[in-house]
């Protein structure tokens, strides 16, 4: 098997059985925001363009690069579809002209004209656009698992299909948290420095499960070229800059030593033989090492070569073309109706802030938008008016997808993060909420109980469903979910992370003992 890094998750996948085109990136994505790194602007596309398969794991916009699958990639390729809940990929796809398509069951392997492919999806409103999914492929000799960056809680239909020779995954930041929100500097730099180390643990705790040889960090981190956005590069190895390179991560991954790392950039070949992984760079290996140790510079050219097209795409923001408050007033409304579950998880106002003559307020206890009267919010989104009048006049119905990754808006808010309200984001639609309300009301009667020191817990971590008969550790009366590090207080049931969640946990009384012959 060999695999050529094509930058940022995309992947050139070729075996005797097919050549598999995997999520390619190349023009930014988030109003211009990211940006692929290593830059891949000067690689040479016409190898990769005519794939007999093509496999978009979701369609965030650093995934689905709707540019360059309209203008490039060819419409006779077969499209692997994942099992997501609103078929996505395929709508979307359909538009740009794609017509043969291969739908899979939910980590069910299927064999594809002799290759063996098994696509995990997740579904849950919080897994990416409405749903993520990782890649699996056997072709006789090679197992691969490009999991992207989606988050599997269920590993059984995995371990059955592997072992893997190869393990793709995502190690570094793809979120807005904390940089964009309002808090004092030094919370923010104790936030950061803790993100960038949980995001790198969970992906080696997934390396660690998996248990391939060989490992490759992918899906990131993007780089930032634009002036307002240039902070957000890591050029110094900062501990609280939630976009560490590849480099970082596969030092973490030598002194854990169970898996070998390699690092690719745009171009790279992996040559993937039983029991070795043979890299080949386009480049030296010198001049390779100089992107991360001199990555200001890198980063810098790239910009230059950018600039005009950044400049053009900002120019291009539409302003004052729209009526903002009437607009969002007819569009969510009727979206709010339909959110029972999401407006009691949510159960408070958000200002949205756009400026002095656009002060609005989305209230999910009322469900109605209005404009701003004094009225105290619990959360609030400033951002430039431009991005919702573009959201606005393209009816995008996932916000999270363009604003928010975009990093171009700063928050606050009272209290933890409520996953409610950001899924909220990604459902502006009646099909897409009324999916959401579906799955709320779907998981609240999980209540498959396991026995926990001395406690009935339910068995699926209330995050993501994780199994906590396999990933839950007790220690000092707390339980952790290791997967993906959240907290509950055993007595309570009380969630330490967020305060959107709550673990059903109730104490197993002790049988009295059998009265004596003295009573």
């Amino acid at each position: 098997m060999r695999v050529t890094s094509l930058g940022h998750a995309g992947f050139y996948i070729e075996t005797a059985k097919g050549s598999i085109l995997c999520d390619p990136f190349f023009n930014p994505a988030y109003f211009g925001s990211w940006y692929p790194f290593p830059a891949n602007d000067q690689l040479d596309i016409a190898p990769y363009v005519n794939p007999d398969y093509l496999y978009l794991s979701h369609t965030h916009l650093d995934h689905f690069d709707e540019d360059f699958l309209r203008d490039h990639v060819s419409k006779d390729a077969t499209v692997l579809l994942p099992d997501h809940p609103l078929g996505l990929v395929e709508k979307w796809l359909r538009k740009l002209g794609f017509t043969n398509f291969v739908q899979t069951k939910n980590a069910v392997p299927i064999d594809v004209n002799g290759l063996k492919v098994m696509i995990c999806a997740l579904v849950a409103p919080a897994d990416g656009p409405l749903g993520d999914s990782g890649l699996c492929i056997d072709d006789g000799e090679i197992k691969l698992f490009d999991q992207n960056d989606s988050r599997p809680v269920e590993f059984a239909a995995l371990e059955q299909f592997g072992p893997f020779d190869i393990h793709l995954l995502q190690y570094s930041g793809a979120i807005w948290y904390p940089m964009v929100y309002r808090f004092p500097q030094k919370m923010k730099d104790a936030l950061s420095s803790k993100k960038r180390r949980t995001q790198m643990e969970r992906a080696l705790r997934y390396a660690q499960q998996i248990g391939a040889p060989h490992i490759v960090p992918s899906a990131g981190p993007p780089c930032f070229l634009d002036d307002d956005l240039y902070y957000l590069n890591d050029f110094d190895r900062d501990p609280t800059n939630i976009f560490p390179d590849a480099t970082v991560f596969l030092e973490l991954v030598a002194e854990a030593g169970f898996t070998t790392g390699h690092l690719t950039i745009p171009g790279t070949v992996l040559e993937v033989a039983p029991g070795t992984v043979m890299a080949t760079h386009p480049i030296p290996d010198e001049d390779v090492a100089k992107i991360f140790t001199e990555k200001r510079a890198h980063i810098d050219a790239y910009k230059a070569r950018q600039q005009p097209a950044l400049d053009a795409l900002k120019a291009s923001w539409p302003r004052g073309e729209v009526e903002i408050l009437p607009a969002l007033k007819e569009w969510l409304e009727p979206v709010l109706e339909l959110a029972d579950q999401t407006s009691v998880g949510v159960d408070e106002r958000l200002l949205l802030d756009l400026g002095p003559e656009n002060q609005i307020v989305i209230d999910f206890i009322d469900r109605k938008v209005h404009a701003h009267d004094g009225e105290e919010c619990k959360f609030r989104f400033t951002m430039d008016p431009a991005l919702v009048e573009y959201c606005i006049i393209h009816h995008e119905e996932d916000w999270v997808n363009h604003i928010f990754l975009s990093c171009r808006f700063e928050a606050e808010r009272r209290g933890q993060y409520n996953e409610f309200l950001y899924s909220f984001f990604k459902c502006l639609s009646p099909e897409r909420i009324e999916y959401a309300e579906g799955y709320y009301v779907e998981q609240r009667p999980d209540q498959q109980l396991i026995e926990c020191e001395g406690y009935m817990i339910q068995r699926r971590c209330p995050h993501l469903k994780a199994d906590l008969t396999r990933f839950g550790e007790v220690e000092g009366g707390v339980l952790t979910c290791t997967l993906h590090g959240w907290q509950f207080d055993m007595a309570t049931g009380k969630c330490l992370t967020s305060d959107d969640r709550k673990l059903f946990s109730k104490k197993i009384e002790e049988p009295a003992e059998a009265a004596g012959a003295d009573d």
